[in-house]
């Protein structure tokens, strides 16, 4: 297995300063307080899904893997620290050793999850731990809000392929993240060079209209990219008039034009209409690619048109209208020293209303009915059930500081498709409704 299929790592930067001040502040406190060592389990979950939806999809973990891995102080931040008096000597002395020697716990990335699922189970000293809440947030809460949002267009193309193009419409570095987190989500190719670098995610791109208006007629453009990219390549047939364009890709290319591409109008009736003429044209294999500020719904009004791909990207990458899932990170359980052998106590947040949390190191696992399919989410921290025990949800990530849990983006993304494909029919639907799985505490 090559560095390509595990995701380019090189050069990645420290990751110690994407967190919060209070975090720092935090262990300072502990650290003069002797507490800092305690032992403590830190769980990542959330307490409720977006609303209207039906399951979270687990995205990111291969990042947080590498966001621990990065996360320590060089001497620029250490000196940044002093120069803003964010912490005290004592403090920096323990920022400047900081390596993450716990153990880490988690669904594993592609898998669904609902409301109280403990999908990230973080375990080491109080101060290491706490030190990870913001950057472990920032990943899983951006990439499962995108996967998410992908699972249910990858639901609604009903095995249309599937493009990532919304590079341009956010941040340089998180439309790296999304690309990356919409294919765990089943989408099939990205337009973003960057993320097929580092992720290995395929890669799709031809013209867009400027390079139609560049020259002197429609005729000419398609004519030089032809010559270029070759018979199979996608005209953009929108700049102008659709019917006189599709006429001319296929006197261009001829009937081995790979695809045409509409990215503006009706779409449903501009399709049935281009795939008419394509058909009486003799370029029966052309596909259609549809493009044009689509989302989930617009893609499922979009099933009994002849349309074999979908490229998609504002509301991908915003997550369709909930850019994030709401994930929280709390402390549930600590022990009274560094002491391995020290009972650890359940602990929890007692706040009024919908802020409370529960307390104690939690396992969950996925009950089937009698058919296969999935009908509870159960959550405990006692003995596992038997009937139980082959269904746990959670893996081994991190073991003593060392990742132990690195897969292909592949496997994350085939994972997905089965954990989907195991819910009940009623996480396909689009319409807005409660969790399809109930969360059982025991």
């Amino acid at each position: 297995m090559n560095s390509a299929d595990l995701g380019r790592r090189v050069g990645v930067p420290s990751t110690a300063l994407f967190t919060d001040q209070y975090e720092l502040t935090m262990v300072q406190a502990a650290l003069k307080a002797g507490t800092a060592g305690r032992r403590s389990v830190f769980e990542a979950f959330t307490r409720r899904l977006p609303e209207g939806r039906r399951y979270g999809v687990v995205a990111g973990t291969g990042r947080v893997l590498d966001a621990v891995e990065n996360f320590h102080f060089d001497d620029e931040m250490l000196a940044f620290l002093r120069d803003q008096n964010v912490v005290d000597g004592a403090t920096l002395d323990y920022l400047a050793d900081y390596r993450f020697s716990g153990d880490i716990w988690g669904y594993p990335e592609g898998e669904v999850y609902f409301p109280g699922s403990p999908i990230l189970r973080v375990e080491g000293s109080f101060a290491e731990c706490v030190l990870l809440e913001t950057v472990i947030l920032s990943i899983l809460n951006h990439d499962s809000a995108i996967a998410a949002a992908a699972s249910r267009m990858s639901a609604a193309a009903g095995g249309r392929r599937l493009i990532e193009m919304g590079a341009r419409r956010t941040h340089e570095l998180s439309a790296v993240a999304s690309a990356r987190a919409a294919y765990v989500g089943g989408f099939d190719t990205t337009s973003d060079l960057a993320a097929g670098f580092r992720y290995n995610i395929p890669t799709v791109g031809t013209s867009a209209h400027a390079f139609t208006l560049l020259h002197d007629t429609e005729r000419d453009a398609f004519q030089a990219q032809v010559d270029s990219l070759g018979r199979a390549t996608t005209l953009l047939v929108d700049t102008y008039d659709v019917t006189a364009a599709v006429r001319t890709a296929v006197e261009v290319a001829g009937t081995e034009l790979g695809a045409v591409r509409i990215d503006s109008g009706d779409l449903l009736l501009v399709a049935h209409r281009v795939r008419q003429q394509l058909d009486e044209l003799g370029a029966t294999e052309t596909k259609i690619v549809v493009t044009s500020d689509l989302d989930e719904y617009a893609i499922a009004s979009l099933a009994a048109a002849p349309v074999d791909a979908y490229g998609v990207g504002t509301q991908l990458v915003t997550g369709s209208g909930h850019p994030t899932c709401s994930m929280v990170y709390k402390l549930v359980a600590r022990a009274g020293s560094g002491d391995p052998a020290d009972e650890l106590r359940p602990v929890a947040k007692k706040s009024l209303g919908a802020k409370s949390s529960r307390g104690g190191r939690k396992w969950a696992a996925r009950r089937l009915d009698e058919d296969g399919v999935a009908e509870a989410e159960v959550v405990g921290t006692g003995p596992v059930p038997a009937e139980l025990a082959g269904r746990q949800l959670q893996v081994e990530l991190v073991r003593g500081g060392d990742v132990v849990a690195r897969e292909p983006l592949d496997a994350a993304r085939e994972r997905h498709i089965a954990a989907r494909a195991g819910l009940p029919m009623s996480a396909m639907q689009l319409s807005r409704g409660e969790p399809v799985l109930p969360t059982e505490y025991v």
